[in-house]
């Protein structure tokens, strides 16, 4: 039987309760256990997929095509846990499926309550991932202890508990104990009624992991851990860290403390130490490397930085693959519609326009990938961004006025950009998305296949409209090479120019596949091209 840890969090919300599971998951891994990681939202929405990127970040999309919350992108980029569907529940998922049961007679006439059927809908999400082949569960609840909306996913948490054997589950809370600069005083009061919260539903928490702006000392550890009932040795502290980018430090800081050891024993686990010397390696050309370049990044939801969370990671690890500190110049493409590409873009060895729906920003993308193409400056599309710099180049190389998607410009003369025929017949706009992983070929002899070093790659997908092939062979004579297709050629995946220092864009969202230990091939040799030309001048 898989053993389980449920990660609460306390006092306030964004704590990183996903990088914290993720960070378990990974030191626990490297111990040799086989890991699995999944995350409860207490939302209503049934996904986050028509949800604005200013409510809840990112979308990430997994490889089957789930579109799930931000937290399982720390949770793939940490570990080698298979990630899908079954990842990510909300509460509009699991009253869904209940509500659906009952039009279907499911429960014989009974009356449906939130205990038991809400409850057991949660605990049977869990058994689904907890499958024979896994030896740890990882299940983060989203939201804060008090919340209304969290109540049944603890209550579904506490049963789960008698349902399995108190040996088989550990419960992880993540708190904040601040430090009032006023007072010169660390305050564990709001941990304490925390977990008051949680006792008051039935949970006691085995393990707290305190975040905190300064170390907590033996005295406020002791103190912590009297209150809140729990072992002094299992009071761990989570210090806010220098940079962003050493949030893959988090696995290191908690093997130190010995964090992995407690929990091995509290569950009873066979396994070896954690095998980490090659994370501490990457751990160290993050805090030091060689080089320094500056990208930026052409956004229309620039300003909550969640929003583009795997765009700017998967930069990073460029980074670690290039010994380089990729600096991230954040620009909001509306910015460049009013001042114009040279002003917000001038200095930058490199361009990444990333993806994204909807019209607003769209001429502020196009003019940016103009200033790239024009100034030789490295240049990476994704998504809308191949879309874009598919306009760009029919309206500003093959003479294509007025060029434009569909999307934005149904009467557009040039529909560049056009959802496929097959596509128009669906109804419902969820069923016009192509979403998961999807395979592409690659052209020979083309710079994409030199940065995958491979003749076909499966690449993660989440868009509505495509490259329109009525066009195909006209931007082909004015330079546009196709260096990417669905294995049926019907489906451009990767356009670039051959005429360029390094110009590609793609359909699909390479920043879901990359790893610190393992950047993806196009980031790898995005930054390389962008350290080369930042040489250059």
């Amino acid at each position: 039987m898989p053993k389980h840890i449920f990660v609460t969090g306390g006092v306030v919300s964004s704590l990183g309760k996903g990088l914290t599971s993720a960070a378990l998951g990974l030191v626990l891994e490297r111990r040799g256990l086989r890991i699995a990681l999944q995350k409860f939202d207490p939302y209503i929405n049934v996904d986050p997929g028509t949800m604005s990127p200013y409510q809840h970040g990112e979308v990430y999309v997994t490889a089957d095509g789930a579109e799930t919350d931000l937290d399982l992108g720390h949770y793939e980029r940490f570990t080698n846990a298979r990630i899908s569907r079954l990842s990510n529940f909300t509460t509009g998922s699991i009253y869904k499926s209940i509500i659906d049961k009952e039009r279907r007679g499911a429960y014989l006439g009974k009356t449906v309550q939130v205990v038991p059927h809400v409850t057991d809908e949660i605990k049977a999400a869990v058994r689904q991932i907890a499958t024979e082949d896994v030896d740890v569960v990882i299940t983060e609840i989203g939201g804060t202890v008090g919340d209304i909306e969290g109540l049944p996913f603890l209550e579904a948490i506490r049963q789960f508990r008698l349902d399995v054997g108190r040996e088989n589950v550990l419960y992880v809370h993540l708190t904040l104990v601040p430090y009032l600069r006023a007072a010169g005083e660390i305050k564990t009061k709001p941990t304490q009624h925390s977990v008051n919260k949680l006792r008051e539903i039935g949970i006691q928490p085995d393990i707290l992991i305190c975040r905190s702006e300064r170390p907590l000392g033996d005295d406020v550890r002791a103190k912590i851990a009297l209150f809140c009932n729990v072992e002094k040795e299992a009071v761990y502290e989570e210090l806010d860290l220098e940079a962003s980018y050493l949030v893959y430090e988090l696995p290191l800081v908690f093997a130190r403390q010995g964090l992995d050891e407690m929990i091995v024993r509290k569950l009873g686990l066979a396994c070896g130490p954690a095998a980490l010397d090659d994370w501490a390696k990457m751990i160290e050309t993050l805090r030091s490397p060689t080089h320094s370049v500056e990208i930026a990044v052409v956004g229309k939801y620039i300003q909550l930085r969640d929003a583009y969370k795997s765009i700017y990671e998967a930069l990073t690890h460029g980074g670690v693959a290039n010994d380089c500190r990729v600096r991230i110049r954040m620009v909001e493409s509306e910015d460049i519609e009013k001042k114009g590409a040279e002003a917000a873009l001038s200095g930058v060895a490199g361009v990444l326009v990333p993806g994204g729906f909807g019209y607003r920003g769209i001429e502020g993308k196009v003019a940016a990938i103009r200033y790239a193409r024009e100034t030789a400056t490295p240049f990476f599309g994704i998504c809308l961004g191949m879309q874009c710099a598919v306009i760009e180049f029919g309206r500003n190389v093959c003479g294509f006025t007025g060029a434009n998607s569909t999307e934005f410009d149904a009467q557009t003369p040039h529909p560049v950009i056009d959802m496929m025929a097959e596509q128009k017949r669906v109804a419902g706009l969820g069923g016009t998305m192509r979403l998961g992983s999807w395979r592409c070929e690659l052209l020979p002899g083309t710079r994409a296949q030199a940065a995958y070093g491979a003749a076909a790659v499966h690449e993660r997908h989440r868009h509505r409209y495509e490259f329109n092939n009525a066009y195909r062979e006209l931007m082909r004579l004015h330079g546009m090479v196709f260096s990417g297709f669905s294995p049926d050629g019907a489906l451009v995946e990767i356009i670039e120019l051959p005429d360029h220092p390094w110009f590609i864009a793609v359909q699909f969202h390479p920043e879901f596949q990359s790893k610190p230990d393992r950047p993806h091939p196009l980031f790898r040799a995005f930054v390389a091209a962008a350290l080369a030309h930042s040489a250059l001048r």
